[in-house]
């Protein structure tokens, strides 16, 4: 099972159970159901304000939560389309600032639904074509588009004329459809790259680096590559970037990780090499302490199912699920959190990722792992995966729910649910965080 989602308003809930029955939320690349789709719709497409399509591995969300929030700092209306949603449906689409409200979701969903007879799309083309049309109708001065999987046969690859694009970390990721190889990753991911148009890239290894070279010089883009053309660099407390432009000294984020500061600096660069929205330095530095991307590296609040936990335990949630994620995340708990707590590590997976690869970061690290499964989504079992874990050297134990999880934790513990964003969805929506 892929992408689904339930709405607590029935006008949706119809639409969505309309969606259900025409398609089962699989992955599905190519441009041509999309491209179907759009053209009976009139094109939204072609009716957007400038837009900004980012594409990445790791760290695209938050590049788009960056740039939205500079943008925004610097008194700019913008539309934002994210994917997957944590908690509610409305979060993918961000009209003029705000989520999408239910009664316009609603309407506009019929209307592609309405207009797909006979093509078939996918879950992501409806949501995608849903998007554009909300985008199209209502003004705002930017657009912030992040890929849903790859980049050359994404949904989202239907703009032709973005003002700038980027793409930020890579990692193997999808790789039954993207490839084996950090190459084959960069070359679909730089599929994005339109002529003339800036493609913004964080520095990448040498076979990564010329597949993003070589697309981008078969689309005629110009490649603003990390190193060379701009860098950034954290400096004790804060961002010294630098470009042709020349430098700033930049706050850090107000996103936990220090890899944040990648994410952010990546903003910053597409945003300084491209010359239609104008931003100032201050909108820069208020946009990069303001941005906030949830289940990243995120503390829970108080709630029932924090408060499960003992008084002196912590509870966090991040919604990594790639090798790459998990080192990232296991190398900001050695050097940020002091050792006073033992990590207990929740941990659950999809049947089309790599546990092992991701678990292997957190060895030495966690004190225990606790595996579930993942609620209505195609996950390893919670035995599959204790066995794995156990296999491994971990003192693992397996729980039937999220509940029962944070149940198992009867001492003072630093506790972390990592391996999913759709587990980490559950995790906000049972504990009432509700994204706005």
């Amino acid at each position: 099972m892929g992408d689904s989602a339930k709405s607590e308003n029935p006008q949706v809930q119809a639409q969505l159970d309309r969606l259900a029955k025409l398609s089962q939320g699989e992955d599905r690349l190519g441009l041509e159901r999309i491209d179907a789709l759009l053209e009976r719709l009139g094109r939204p497409q072609d009716r957007l304000p400038p837009v900004f399509h980012v594409a990445g591995t790791n760290g695209k969300g938050s590049t788009c939560a960056f740039l939205r929030a500079i943008l925004e700092a610097s008194g700019k209306t913008v539309h934002a389309f994210t994917s997957p949603h944590l908690v509610r449906y409305n979060e993918r689409i961000r009209v003029a600032g705000s989520l999408i409200a239910d009664e316009e979701l609603a309407a506009l969903l019929t209307r592609v639904l309405d207009a797909s007879d006979g093509i078939e799309p996918s879950f992501f083309e409806v949501t995608t074509a849903a998007a554009l049309l909300a985008f199209a109708e209502t003004p705002a001065d930017a657009c912030v588009l992040e890929v849903g999987l790859g980049g050359r046969l994404d949904a989202t690859n239907v703009v032709t004329s973005p003002l700038v694009c980027g793409i930020a970390q890579l990692g193997l990721d999808h790789t039954k459809w993207l490839g084996e190889t950090l190459a084959d990753i960069a070359g679909e991911k730089a599929g994005i790259a339109k002529a003339g148009v800036p493609l913004v890239t964080q520095r990448y290894a040498a076979p990564a680096a010329q597949q993003v070279q070589q697309k981008a010089e078969a689309a005629g883009a110009p490649w603003i590559g990390r190193g060379a053309l701009w860098d950034a660099r954290v400096i004790r407390d804060h961002i010294r970037y630098r470009d042709r432009a020349g430098g700033l000294k930049l706050p850090m984020p107000g996103l936990p990780g220090a890899f944040q500061a990648d994410n952010a600096a990546l903003a910053v660069a597409m945003l300084r090499f491209q010359d239609k929205i104008k931003i100032g330095k201050e909108a820069i530095a208020a946009g990069i302490r303001s941005a906030r991307w949830p289940a990243r590296l995120h503390q829970l609040a108080p709630g029932p199912l924090a408060d499960l936990l003992p008084r002196t335990a912590e509870a966090w949630v991040d919604g990594g699920h790639n090798p790459n994620a998990a080192r990232r995340v296991s190398n900001h708990i050695r050097a940020t959190f002091p050792g006073d707590l033992p990590l207990a590590l929740v941990f659950a997976s999809l049947k089309t990722k790599e546990p092992r690869a991701m678990l292997r970061p957190f060895k030495g690290l966690a004190a225990a792992v606790i595996t579930l499964p993942i609620t209505d989504h195609d996950a390893f079992s919670q035995a599959e995966l204790l066995e794995l874990a156990r296999e491994m050297g971990f003192n693992a134990v397996a729980a039937d729910s999220l509940e029962a999880a944070f149940r198992l934790v009867r001492s003072p513990s630093r506790v972390l649910v990592f391996g999913s964003l759709y587990l980490a969805g559950q995790v906000l929506s049972a504990n009432g965080e509700i994204p706005d």
